[in-house]
């Protein structure tokens, strides 16, 4: 990119002097505490993150005493504003009219105010938004309902009344351009993005002029600053890095309040400071994590207990260090710890515990906690590190081994979620290693301590990437010290409005492309430099860090998903959590359509082997382990039964099956909570304890006095009669050392290889590649896996091997082709013939490999998709298949499947008893949850303590008894069809 020639600077200076003469127009005057809401998308919610809009504002008017908050959210339009806690996602009456696929109602729920509330509760003088950037991926075919759209938002904003009589003034601010960073990152290189961009802008103007608001063209003086900055100013084009804020700060008071001299310039960093101390208390208000509960449809029975009061005390709280800006443009700094004394104090919650249903008051250690744990035959567990002897491991959620053999483990004892007044969270991210290799850890380090709620995280070359609420970040370590320098938020806009359904359960699949787990009820929309990502109610994430790149890979309905792992040969499955089920996901992984769950296909677990709820996932292959459970998939659960179930995988050369094979790991401490796990090195499986008295989200008040936020543990589980796996050297590896290392049997080194080759030099990756898969042995049984590794690699540098993918496309074993299939999908910007190959392998003779191509087909362009499609006509369709190409065609011509009518309703009821039985048919259906445990057919899963109801007396005897039960819930011992059931589990009302 050329950069600041004379000639440049000659033309830049009269495109700066045309600007200037043709942008002239009236400022907004600010008078003393002047309220000011900034509403809109992600370029408007990122201000947050940085402040530099209002430290420019605080510091040009010290004596003005202002307010300003901030009310953006990604995604975000002038009328189509998704909340998880809202009935509806309308920003104004009518708003649903320029809506057609988001029209779909997408089951959000709740009392959180509606942007109109807010804004008359904050008194709202000066309303600056930022609306046009999701919008413009719409093209050419969108502007005009954008404009009508954009005109209904100003005309609605106009006749409103924040502010006592008065009504707000309104700002109207374009998108941003966007900067073209291709030759650098494999990003879009924003031509067609700005054709777009420019468009939209223009009719931005032309709508604002009509209503007579203020209009801040920043698309224009943004494609001159990447014309004459050296460095860059957006992280992946399309969002702003600090520097490009702060330049977007500067346009942005001048533009609107005119030009001002600061008065106060050595106090910047002191008020910069103040500001962002404010915003984090405000972003727990208006964004507050655990929404579900505060004003969602989990508010009752607990909420009222505590949230009405944390709210009113973190708005105080927020309201101490506006004082604190204030005083810090004088130079002066506020004591925050003294007046946050003076705050309401909040009251005691009690304690919902029942010695019956949930955990034991007395919590075990040592030895003696050992000896509740019971592995199968042959099999020893453990204790590698508690809480004991490293009480930083408190809470441990995640862990995985990075390529040094050490154990990374995600700690987060402020879940729930951060209560106002204690001191802000401190949840880790922990190094562990077992330097004498006894098998227990004798060295911790902290490599970052200022988390919050870290559900999930995955190592990477370049830096750790880590689930923080709304967002997904990188942690860097700049100097190789084990600890985190610094973060850099890469995406916004994912949900928390449900802690743990947040996004979670990280894990790459053969590319390093990052997998995230998210649970029902939230509905995130994430800004990216391909379009705006939107999703609903339960699904997963990929994620490319090489080209900056999230796709919604798989929107099924699902309660809380907190497990996914690949085998082998690159298939991915999932487990439910909420839900007993592990499900196959590649069927499910289709182009979405809003709204609307993909088919998830059928349970691959056994009847009478379905627990709930799981977490973690994982395949066993280690030689330290028995040759016959090679391959075996083992999932953790953590109420009922305490431990890890193991099941042989079925491989039925389309979908799967299993079968039960054992319960590896059950424990009688009803504290035990396993919830993840993965192969070390050494071919051993660790597994993370939570180890809690109360488990349960929904079960107990988020501020219940018996979470425990103390108490963690990592067990250790080997074989003795077999020997330990020899580490294979991964860090400070030779190139063909980890090529060779791809040979080996177990997965876990194979993954680790692969991340190690993603960080190093790519041509000489891309070189080796091709030199030592020309020199495999044709004649070794593992050939065609072996070249698949290969091809995996080239897919991990984003630099593929065509060569390798056309031969596996061809591959003799059904499952190198379908594995190819996967490559060819997500390289098509790479693979100019993609749509040929495609069409061919849609007709294959195995029906996995058709799957994937169909699967793939629904991502491609529409019209080269449909072709591919088109291809498929007449050929078998099993279970598997038929879903996933009725979905594919319908979403990628952009429709939806079409809704199995709902079987009629029988009942001997008419009138408006009939009304009011369909209507209870209605509410059960989205309130009641009793077929999570006790499945929808009524079967119960007897595995985890959760008693049949079909054909019981409890439901066809005393019909009394059987309403109070659903009113009122039961708990504690029961016998049903002659078993007894502990009742550890309550039936909640």
């Amino acid at each position: 990119m050329l950069k600041k020639s004379p000639h440049h600077l000659l033309l830049l200076f009269i495109l700066g002097l045309l600007t200037f003469q043709c942008t002239q127009k009236e400022t907004l005057e600010l008078k003393p505490n002047t309220r000011i809401a900034l509403i809109g998308n992600n370029l408007g919610s990122r201000m947050m993150d940085y402040g530099s809009f209002e430290t420019e504002m605080q510091l040009r008017n010290p004596e003005k005493n202002l307010y300003i908050r901030n009310l953006s959210d990604p995604g975000d339009t002038p009328g189509f504003r998704p909340r998880s806690g809202t009935n509806d996602p309308w920003a104004f009456p009518g708003a649903q009219d320029f809506q057609v696929e988001y029209a779909t109602p997408s089951g959000s729920v709740g009392h959180l105010e509606k942007p109109d509330e807010w804004l008359t509760r904050l008194q709202t003088d000066i309303i600056i938004s930022f609306f046009g950037y999701n919008e413009s991926f719409q093209g050419v075919d969108g502007v005009e309902n954008y404009k009508a759209e954009l005109d209904a938002f100003i005309k609605h904003t106009l006749r409103q009344k924040y502010h006592d009589t008065l009504s707000p003034k309104l700002v109207v601010v374009s998108p941003i351009a966007f900067e073209d960073l291709s030759e650098k990152i494999d990003v879009p290189n924003g031509k067609t993005e700005n054709e777009n961009l420019n468009l939209y802008t223009v009719a931005m103007r032309e709508i604002a002029d009509n209503n007579h608001v203020l209009f801040v063209d920043a698309f224009t003086p943004s494609k001159q600053w990447y014309l004459e900055t050296e460095e860059d100013l957006t992280i992946d084009g399309s969002q702003l890095n600090e520097a490009g804020y702060k330049k977007l700060a500067v346009l942005l008071a001048d533009e609107i309040f005119g030009k001002q001299k600061i008065q106060t310039e050595a106090n910047r960093e002191l008020v910069h400071e103040a500001v962002q101390e404010k915003n984090w208390f405000w972003r727990n208000d208006y964004k507050i994590p655990n929404g579900v509960h505060v004003f969602g449809r989990r508010y009752d029975p607990f909420g009222p207990d505590n949230y009405p009061f944390e709210l009113e005390k973190i708005r105080q709280l927020t309201a101490i260090r506006d004082t604190a800006i204030w005083m810090a443009n004088k130079g002066e700094k506020k004591d925050l710890v003294a007046a946050d004394k003076h705050t309401n104090v909040l009251p005691e919650v009690e304690t919902n515990y029942n010695p019956e249903k949930n955990g034991d008051l007395k919590y075990l250690y040592g030895e003696e906690a050992l000896a509740k744990l019971k592995v199968a035959p042959g099999y020893k567990i453990e204790l590698f590190a508690s809480e004991e002897e490293w009480p930083n491991l408190a809470n441990p959620v995640q862990l995985s081994f990075d390529n040094k053999g050490r154990l990374w483990v995600a700690t987060m004892p402020s879940y729930p979620h951060y209560k106002p007044g204690d001191s802000r969270p401190a949840d880790k991210l922990l190094i562990y290693e077992d330097t004498d290799n006894d098998g227990k850890a004798d060295k911790e380090t902290v490599f970052a301590d200022d988390l919050h709620i870290p559900v999930g995280f995955e190592l990477a070359a370049e830096g750790v990437y880590v689930s923080q609420g709304n967002n997904l970040i990188i942690l860097y370590d700049d100097n190789n010290d084990d600890k985190a320098d610094r973060k850099e938020i890469l995406l916004s806009g994912f949900d928390d409005h449900d802690t743990h359904h947040a996004i979670s359960a990280f894990t790459t699949d053969e590319s390093g492309s990052i997998y995230m787990a998210e649970g029902v009820f939230l509905h995130s929309n994430v800004e990216t430099s391909y379009g705006t990502v939107r999703a609903t109610n339960g699904g997963f994430y990929r994620y490319t860090p090489s080209r900056h790149k999230l796709e919604r890979v798989a929107q099924v309905s699902i309660p809380n998903p907190w497990g996914i792992a690949f085998d082998e040969w690159g298939q991915n499955f999932y487990a439910e959590t909420s839900g007993p089920n592990v499900n196959y996901m590649m069927p499910a992984s289709l182009l979405p359509r809003y709204g609307n769950a993909n088919n998830k296909g059928a349970n691959l677990i056994q009847r009478d082997q379905l627990v709930r709820p799981t977490s973690g996932l994982e395949f066993i292959s280690s030689r330290h382990f028995p040759e016959d459970v090679q391959g075996d998939m083992i999932i953790n659960n953590t109420i009922g039964f305490l431990g890890t179930k193991q099941h042989q995988m079925v491989d039925e050369e389309i979908g799967f099956s299993t079968k039960f094979r054992q319960d590896l790991l059950s424990s009688t401490d009803r504290n035990f909570r396993p919830v993840d796990m993965e192969i070390a090195p050494d071919g051993s499986l660790y597994v993370v304890d939570w180890h809690n008295i109360l488990i349960g989200h929904m079960q107990h008040n988020a501020r219940d006095p018996l979470r425990d936020h103390q108490h963690g543990r990592i067990y250790r589980i080997t074989y003795p009669s077999r020997p330990l796996v020899i580490p294979a050297k991964i860090d400070g590896a030779s190139i063909p050392e980890l090529m060779e290392n791809l040979k080996l049997p177990e997965y876990r080194t194979r993954y680790r290889t692969r991340r190690e080759l993603r960080g190093r030099d790519k041509e000489e990756v891309a070189k080796a590649v091709a030199d030592w898969a020309s020199k495999l042995d044709k004649n070794d049984p593992r050939y065609e896996h072996n070249v698949l590794e290969a091809l995996w690699v080239s897919w991990g540098i984003n630099k593929v091997n065509q060569d390798l993918l056309e031969q596996l496309l061809k591959a003799k074993d059904y499952r190198a082709r379908a594995a190819a299939v996967r490559v060819l999908r997500y390289t098509g910007h790479q693979v100019s013939n993609q749509k040929e190959l495609m069409t061919e392998a849609i007709k294959d003779e195995n029906g996995r490999v058709r799957l994937e191509a169909i699967v793939a087909a629904s991502w491609m362009p529409r019209e080269a998709g449909l072709e591919v499609l088109s291809a498929a006509e007449g050929s078998e369709m099993d279970k598997w298949i038929a879903p996933a190409y009725e979905a594919a065609v319908a979403h990628i011509s952009g429709l939806s499947v079409k809704e199995k009518k709902e079987e009629d309703i029988k009942s001997s009821l008419t009138g408006s008893d009939r009304e009011l039985f369909i209507l209870g048919k209605e509410i059960y259906a989205r309130e009641g949850f009793c077929s999570t445990c006790h499945q929808p057919d009524g079967q119960g899963l007897s595995a985890s303590g959760f008693p049949p109801l079909a054909d019981t007396p409890w439901v066809t005897g005393n019909e009394e008894r059987l309403i109070k039960i659903v009113l009122k819930g039961v708990m504690g011992p029961i016998t049903v069809k002659g078993k007894d059931y502990p009742g550890q589990v309550p039936m909640t009302p």
